[in-house]
């Protein structure tokens, strides 16, 4: 995506604000994310409930729910992290995934049916997912057989978020007149991140220990990944120290604070706003086109859509009127 840069002098003072891959484990813990590979077994609730009471945290969540019986890529979300929950929730996924048959299908028959299943689909819950039953269609961008020897079949799906893989199972069965069941599945990938990205929760606790009773946070560091790693995919509209603080007080973005925006933005799209450090600050949802803003002197061009950025970390800059 290209990019208008308007103020290319424009500069940060170092005594306020952190970048992020510098700061505390506690400034982590307040808006920060950990990947964890998901044991079967419990909840993805159950699992996020752990891990809160495990840190002291009043706010901890997750990031895409698995069924109990389900593994893999899970994001736990702490602080201000979880409002952009509803955002790593629209990442495309895939899954690894075993399927059984009742009556052994043939080859023939298998390809037929996956390349029925590939593209846009109906996706119902069955009664026993973990989520609210809903009925609506999700997109599966490839449905590939990895393994089969009559009675199992091992694949890969590639799939639009909130995509049910036990319902993709009983359709199968429909189709072949005969039960399907989902034995195992694997979420092997969330957006941009993979299983290699992803620790045990015997990992996390360890770190836990290690931070608590030793006070050698170093493991956990490499653990807790600030928020900004989950918003590298996002469009982004940087500005300077001051209209970072008039942002995280609420206040709209004017032009003057402005030092480079994307282009070919739509007024009415949210975009990502960053300070100079890289610090996520917040969503705006724009008022102009990004196109017109660089012939602009004055003005606004966005309004906040949702704050990440405390208040406290940057002074403000202006006078407040009686």
């Amino acid at each position: 995506m290209n990019t208008h840069i308007l103020d290319p002098e424009a500069g940060t003072d170092p005594h306020f604000g952190t970048i992020p891959d510098e700061r505390t484990i506690e400034q982590l813990l307040a808006s920060g994310f950990i990947l964890v590979d998901k044991p079967a077994g419990p909840t993805s609730h159950q699992l996020a409930a752990w891990a809160r009471d495990l840190f002291g945290l009043d706010r901890l969540g997750h990031g895409g729910t698995l069924d109990p019986f389900a593994t893999g890529v899970l994001p736990l979300m702490a602080g201000r992290c979880m409002k952009i929950t509803n955002k790593v929730l629209k990442h495309r996924k895939s899954y690894i995934a075993v399927f059984r048959f009742k009556t052994p299908p043939t080859e023939g028959q298998l390809d037929e049916i996956m390349g029925k299943m590939t593209g846009r689909i109906y996706n119902v819950p069955p009664e026993v997912s973990a989520v609210k039953v809903q009925v609506r269609t999700r997109k599966i961008f490839k449905f590939e057989r990895l393994d089969f020897n009559e009675k199992d079949m091992v694949a890969r799906i590639t799939c639009e978020a909130g995509t049910y893989i036990r319902t993709m199972a009983r359709d199968m069965g429909l189709m072949l007149g005969s039960p399907v069941e989902l034995k195992e599945l694997r979420r092997e990938h969330s957006g941009m991140f993979s299983l290699d990205d992803c620790v045990t929760m015997d990992t996390v606790a360890d770190a836990v220990w290690l931070w608590k009773e030793c006070d050698d946070a170093s493991a956990l560091m490499r653990i807790v990944q600030p928020i900004e790693k989950l918003l590298v995919d996002v469009p982004r509209c940087v500005v300077k120290d001051s209209a970072v603080a008039a942002l995280a007080f609420g206040a709209p973005l004017l032009r003057p604070g402005i030092v480079s925006v994307p282009a070919g933005i739509a007024s009415g799209q949210d975009i990502l706003i960053t300070s100079l450090k890289g610090e996520a600050v917040g969503f705006v949802k724009l008022t102009v086109n990004t196109d017109e803003i660089g012939a602009m002197e004055n003005g606004e061009v966005a309004r906040p859509s949702m704050v990440l950025m405390d208040t406290e970390v940057y002074p403000r800059r202006w006078v407040k009127q009686a």
